[in-house]
């Protein structure tokens, strides 16, 4: 039997939050490690993931957000960044990969 209200999914919940992690643990593997590297490819796949979920749920404004984050982090051409704006870049870019796990979401489909 059918509930009369429609199920809803948030798809975007396990992306954003393995990214969120990712970049929580990545100020402790600054340099030139394979752990950055792996953070360095790991966040803006997520990130694009995510965005991707995002365009599906109709939530546009969330896709613009993690397309920025794929390009700040990506690994092809990285920007370079250090710091504490970039460690503070990290944790705010964490924060958005949180709500947007919990914010997204749409109709299940049968």
């Amino acid at each position: 039997m059918a509930s009369p209200t429609p199920q809803m999914q948030r798809n975007a919940l396990a992306p954003g939050l393995l990214a969120a992690i990712a970049l929580f643990l990545s100020p402790l593997f600054n340099g030139d490690n394979i752990v950055a590297t792996i953070i360095f490819y790991l966040v803006p796949i997520l990130a694009l993931i995510v965005a991707w979920f995002a365009w599906q749920a109709r939530q546009w404004w969330w896709t613009i957000v993690f397309v920025a984050i794929a390009v700040i982090w990506n690994p092809v051409f990285p920007f370079g960044f250090t710091g504490q704006v970039w460690t503070a870049a990290q944790f705010v870019a964490a924060l958005l990969f949180i709500a947007a796990g919990i914010l997204i979401r749409n109709e299940r489909e049968a």
